[in-house]
């Protein structure tokens, strides 16, 4: 798969985003080391702390069905129809992408058009893992 082609499916995703109180439509596209891809888009509630990002929307979607390894994740999001600016994964994805993934997972963020590319160790360095519970 392309890295435009993640990006489209990530487009579609954000699509059904629910975000009634920001109005920020977030869509996800992880594409499984086994080729296998997984949608999410980010779900608000009215109480802000249960809202779900949709980076783990679609990493526990992957997981829920029994995929542990993966390539690459794209990342659209924005207000209004089109995804229209650059958005990186929170603080919180980034740590559940960490639990999965070595720091070579790639990060595709933008639009299909305008694709900027990351590991996940340059947008997550000296992060917390398995290895520190010793």
């Amino acid at each position: 798969m392309t890295d435009r082609e993640l990006m489209e499916l990530a487009v579609e995703a954000r699509k059904r985003a629910y975000a009634p109180y920001s109005g920020f439509r977030v869509g996800a596209a992880l594409l499984s080391k086994s080729g296998k891809t997984y949608t999410g888009c980010n779900i608000e509630n009215a109480a802000y702390t249960p809202t779900n990002c949709a980076e783990r929307t679609a990493v526990f979607k992957a997981v829920s069905e029994g995929e542990r390894d993966f390539a690459a994740i794209a990342i659209v999001g924005g207000k209004g129809d089109e995804p229209n600016e650059f958005c990186a994964p929170c603080g919180v994805c980034r740590q559940v992408l960490a639990e999965f993934c070595d720091g070579n997972l790639r990060l595709l963020l933008g639009a299909p058009e305008n694709i900027r590319a990351y590991t996940l160790a340059e947008l997550l360095p000296c992060s917390f893992g398995k290895s520190d519970l010793h």
